[in-house]
C-alpha cells in the first residue's frame, strides 16, 4: 500500500502506512483522488468509469482514519503503476481514431516511409495528429496526476498522525531544485554528419548531452563517431535497431531483435536505450539489458503512440529505471505545430520544476541543421544555462541521472539523537528535506547544508 510513497520521498516508513476500507472491484476503471487527480484502478467504493471523459466518482470523498491509518478506497502503488506504465491507455481514448484504424494507419505509413519525402510526410502526419488537441487525459502540455497524488497521500498521512512535518530524502543531488538532460536521437546519415557540429553547439554552453545512435541500416556508425562522442565527454545510447517502427509488433521478433540491441550495447558501452518514434510496451523491457530507458512520454499527444506516464519523476520498472520524457520533441515542435519559439518548452519547464522534476528534451541533429531550427535549439540552451546559473536546475547526463536515481533508492532516513540524517552509499550528495503542512497546504523545505 505504502511502496509508491516510500519510494518517492524515501520518508520513514512509520509516517506512511495505510490500509485499504474493503476489497476492491472485481474490475478496473477511472475515478478521481481530488480535483486535479484522475486515476485508473481498482476501488471499493463510489464506481469506475469506463472513460476519462465519463462523469468520475471522487475517491477522496470515501477517506476514513482509523486511529493514526487512513484508510483508502484504492490502492495508491496500483494506481500509479498503472499510470506510470500506460494501463489506462485502451480506455481513456477521446475523439481520435481507434486503436485498430491507427494501427492500419501506421503499418502503412512506415511501409511507405522510405518512398515518400519529408514534404509528403509531413502534411501526413499533420492529418495523423488532427484532433489531439482535444484528448481529455493525460493533461497537456505537462501532466503531473502521479505527483498529484502522492502528495494528496502525504497530507492524508500527515494529518492522521497529527504531524505539520515529516523528513524525506530530497530529490536531487546538492539540493539541486530540479533537474535537466538533454539528448540527441540521429536518425539520418544527414543528422550523423551533423553530430560534431551539434556537440560544439552544448559545448559552447558547457552541457552535455546523450546521443542514441540507430546501430542497423539507418546509416553507417563509424568508429571514429562513436570514439568522438566519448571522448569529448558525451553519452552513448542505443536507439532501437533499425528505426522500422515495428519493434513491438510482435513479442517473438521483439525477443529476436532485443538480443541483438542487447550485443550493440555492450559493444558501444551503452547503458540506456530509446525506442524508435516512442513505440513502446513496458511489459516487454525485461528482455532489455539496459539500465535506464527514455522511451515513455509524459505526455504522449503528439507521438504516435498515445498515452503518458502522468509523472515528471523518473521511477523503476523492475530493474530498469525509466527516464520519462517530459517536453515535447524538437520535431513535433518544428514540424507539427510550426512553432520555432521556445515558449511552448519554457511553459513545460515551469510546470515541471513546480514539482521539482525531471525536464527532459529530445533534439535530434537531424532537425536543427537548418538555422531557424538551430536558432531555436540555442535559445533553449541558453534558458537551461541561466536557470543553472541561478542555482535552479542540475544539467546531468541520462547515465549520472540513472546513478543518481539508484542511490537515493537505498538511502534511507534515520534518527541520531533528536535529528534526521541520511544514511547509504551516495549521502555526501543528499540533502535532507522537510514536507511541511500549514493551513491545509503542503510546502517543502531544504535544511541548510553544513
Amino acid at each position: 500500500m505504502n511502496k509508491a510513497l516510500i519510494d518517492y520521498y524515501r520518508c520513514p516508513e512509520n509516517f506512511a502506512e495505510f490500509t485499504l476500507i474493503s476489497g476492491l472491484s472485481d474490475t478496473s476503471g477511472f475515478f478521481r483522488f481530488g480535483h486535479d487527480a484522475i486515476c485508473f484502478g481498482q476501488s471499493s467504493s463510489g464506481f469506475c468509469a469506463k472513460r476519462a471523459t465519463d462523469p468520475l466518482h471522487d475517491a477522496l470523498e470515501d477517506v476514513t482514519v482509523k486511529g493514526s491509518t487512513p484508510c483508502l478506497p484504492f490502492d495508491p502503488t496500483q494506481v500509479i503503476d498503472n499510470l506510470r506504465r500506460e494501463r489506462y491507455t485502451s480506455n481513456a481514448r477521446g475523439p481520435v481514431l481507434t486503436s485498430a484504424g491507427r494501427t492500419i494507419i501506421r503499418k502503412a505509413y512506415y511501409f511507405l516511409r522510405p518512398l515518400m519525402p519529408a514534404s509528403v510526410r509531413r502534411p501526413i502526419q499533420q492529418i495523423y495528429f488532427r484532433g489531439r488537441g482535444k484528448i481529455y487525459f493525460p493533461k497537456w502540455p505537462v501532466d503531473r496526476t502521479v505527483e498529484h497524488i502522492l502528495e494528496r497521500l502525504l497530507v492524508l498521512s500527515m494529518t492522521a498522525n497529527r504531524t505539520d512535518q515529516i523528513p524525506f530524502i530530497w530529490f536531487w543531488p546538492d539540493g539541486a531544485l530540479s533537474c535537466a538532460m538533454i539528448t540527441h536521437d540521429v536518425e539520418t546519415q544527414s543528422g550523423r554528419d551533423f553530430c560534431s557540429h551539434l556537440m560544439d553547439i552544448d559545448d559552447s554552453f558547457q552541457i552535455k548531452a546523450s546521443f542514441q545512435i540507430v546501430p542497423e541500416k539507418r546509416y553507417k556508425v563509424p568508429q571514429s563517431l562513436l570514439e568522438s562522442i566519448r571522448n569529448r565527454g558525451f553519452e552513448l545510447g542505443i536507439q532501437d535497431l533499425n528505426h522500422d517502427g515495428r519493434l513491438f509488433t510482435d513479442r517473438e521478433e521483439f525477443l529476436r531483435r532485443a538480443e541483438r540491441i542487447n550485443l550493440y550495447a555492450k559493444e558501444y558501452g551503452a547503458s540506456g536505450f530509446r525506442a524508435a518514434v516512442l513505440y513502446r510496451n513496458a511489459d516487454w523491457y525485461d528482455a532489455l539489458a539496459f539500465s535506464y530507458d527514455m522511451s515513455i512520454p509524459n505526455v504522449a499527444h503528439l507521438d504516435a503512440q498515445q498515452g503518458g506516464c502522468c509523472t515528471v519523476m523518473p521511477y523503476f520498472i523492475g530493474g530498469m529505471l525509466e527516464l520519462p520524457v517530459t517536453t515535447t520533441q524538437d520535431y513535433s515542435l518544428f514540424r507539427i505545430l510550426n512553432d520555432y519559439s521556445i515558449e511552448l518548452w519554457k511553459q513545460q519547464i515551469a510546470l515541471i520544476m513546480d514539482k521539482h522534476g525531471l525536464i527532459s528534451f529530445i533534439v535530434h541533429p537531424d532537425y536543427v541543421i537548418e538555422k531557424r531550427a538551430r536558432n531555436t535549439y540555442v535559445g533553449l540552451l541558453e534558458c537551461i544555462s541561466a536557470l543553472r546559473s541561478e542555482g535552479q536546475l542540475w544539467v546531468a547526463l541520462p547515465r549520472e541521472v540513472d546513478s543518481w536515481w539508484r542511490e537515493r533508492s537505498r538511502m534511507k532516513v534515520i534518527r541520531q539523537g533528536d535529528i534526521w540524517i541520511v544514511d547509504g552509499p551516495g549521502k555526501e550528495r543528499a540533502r535532507m528535506a522537510y514536507a511541511n503542512l500549514r493551513n491545509g497546504h503542503l510546502s517543502y523545505a531544504l535544511e541548510p547544508n553544513g
